[in-house]
């Protein structure tokens, strides 16, 4: 049986200036995308399920970059369209597994997976297709009625993309055997704040959703938690929920739990602090073993720049001994602590060459610890995918040991800090810049875990951000916004 794998994947920070551009996608076909095989990923996944159970697994094209600003037009059309020339390419097939992410913008096209799916519906007709997604996607019926099964993962950070996706090509065959399936989207009119389900409020309705699929015996409840960094007509937070054709109420079961969430509503707003009150307050928990901070606010994973300057300047004033920063952004230093070789001094502006939110560069003095190439392998969440930071360098600035990248990105594991020579167990303050997906790599490092919420595009204060493509008012921005149900 042959299963064409393929996708486009895309987190859309419509609040970005600059649109994002073909260029930016790498574009995975043939051998390289099954070269995916054994990672955590929902292309691995699957390609790892198919071999499992006996399936072929038929590279088509799969592509993906990092958080960004809206796709230019000319590039989702020309990703579009070599998607469905390689599945006309591949035909015939048995089925179809997708990537996606559920929060995918171009110009004029708010619902891109929505738009995408329609596409490929009209050129396999009634083949089993389905899909596993973010889970800060924000969904629509319309895109949920073109496939038979849609699975997001569960987890933040997400830890699970190959299980959903397994559970994708599962039902895919069950479908394929003759199971009809229906999908039901209930949508919420309320932006959640990225919220982990590691631990607390997360972590308690995660169990609820999976406790309501087993009672209902339905074949998936999917809890979208939204994308609140996005101005689209479809924001808010989103159950879909996927059962056997004509078997359930969906529509009742899944307004009972998204009633349950928006009673919860305030339990998920959070608290920010400021650079030198997470810092401080790393700082009298380290005698205990490390500290990390996360700097969520400035979170690549985001969209946000990764340069942002607030909580390195705070660290670099209070300059405390086995304190380190891994990282920051800025491939003008990196290139030159490249040029200037190891065990050479620099003297720079570092970061904060994006905007003003983000906060100004800092100048420096700086020795040059440390040298490498920025590939790596992840071992925490996504595990054996590589990642390629670009050139990246060890700055020594007073007592702070500094990591310096080319490329945007979110640190999700110690690995970048290994490459340079850095033993993260040995530090009391660990900074980095995401909102979590580090801490499946730092879970078990960490004694304490602060997180701070400078000035920046990924803050948890998502009520900042203007909506006005949204028909409806939206909690937190508007308080007293009614619950209204949309898909």
């Amino acid at each position: 049986m042959r299963i064409g794998i393929g996708g486009i994947n895309h987190e859309t920070n419509t609040y970005c200036a600059e649109p994002t551009a073909l260029s930016a996608f790498p574009r995975l076909t043939g051998e390289r995308l099954l070269q995916r095989a054994g990672t955590e990923t929902g292309v691995g996944g699957a390609i790892d399920t198919c071999h499992q159970m006996g399936l072929k697994p038929i590279p088509l094209m799969f592509a993906w970059t990092q958080p960004s600003g809206t796709i230019e037009a000319a590039a989702y059309g020309q990703m579009k369209q070599e998607l469905l020339e390689a599945i006309d390419s591949a035909w015939p097939l048995d089925g179809l597994y997708l990537d996606l992410h559920g929060a995918g913008v171009a110009e004029g096209i708010s619902d891109l997976e929505g738009d995408l799916v329609r596409a490929i519906r009209q050129r396999v007709g009634s083949i089993p297709v389905v899909a596993t997604f973010d889970l800060h996607g924000n969904v629509t019926q319309a895109m949920a009625d073109q496939l038979d099964g849609l699975f997001v993962c569960h987890e933040y950070p997400h830890i699970d993309f190959h299980l959903r996706a397994k559970e994708a090509i599962e039902l895919l065959i069950q479908v394929r055997e003759g199971l009809k399936t229906e999908r039901r989207v209930v949508s919420i009119p309320m932006q959640m704040p990225t919220t982990t389900t590691f631990h607390g409020i997360g972590k308690s309705w995660i169990e609820r959703v999976k406790a309501a699929e087993q009672s209902e015996q339905l074949i998936n409840i999917s809890w979208f938690h939204g994308f609140p960094f996005a101005d689209t007509p479809h924001v808010g937070v989103h159950l879909v929920l996927t059962g056997e054709a004509n078997k359930h109420n969906l529509g009742a079961i899944g307004e009972s739990l998204a009633e349950s969430i928006w009673a919860e509503r305030e339990s998920f707003r959070v608290p920010g602090l400021s650079a030198s009150e997470a810092l401080q307050d790393a700082l009298d928990k380290s005698h205990a073993g490390p500290v990390v901070i996360n700097e969520t606010s400035d979170n690549p994973g985001g969209g946000a720049p990764g340069d942002g300057t607030h909580l390195l300047k705070a660290m670099l004033t209070a300059d405390e001994a086995n304190t380190c920063f891994g990282f920051i952004v800025d491939p003008e230093v990196a290139a030159l602590a490249h040029e200037i070789g190891v065990g050479g001094h620099i003297e720079t502006q570092l970061g904060g060459k994006t905007d003003d939110l983000h906060g100004e560069p800092v100048a420096i003095s700086a020795y040059v610890k440390a040298l490498h190439d920025g590939r790596i392998i992840l071992q925490a969440m996504m595990r054996g995918t590589p990642l390629h930071l670009g050139p990246m360098a060890r700055l020594v600035i007073g007592q702070v040991e500094v990591i310096v990248a080319s490329y945007r990105s979110q640190t999700f594991d110690p690995e970048p800090f290994l490459a340079l020579g850095i033993d993260v167990t040995r530090m009391r303050v660990i900074a980095l810049k995401s909102s979590n997906h580090f801490r499946a790599g730092f879970k078990d490092i960490a004694k304490h875990i602060i997180t701070a919420d400078t000035p920046g595009m990924t803050t948890h204060q998502v009520e900042i951000f203007d909506k006005t493509a949204s028909p409806h008012a939206l909690w937190p921005k508007a308080p007293e916004a009614p619950l209204v149900f949309f898909s």
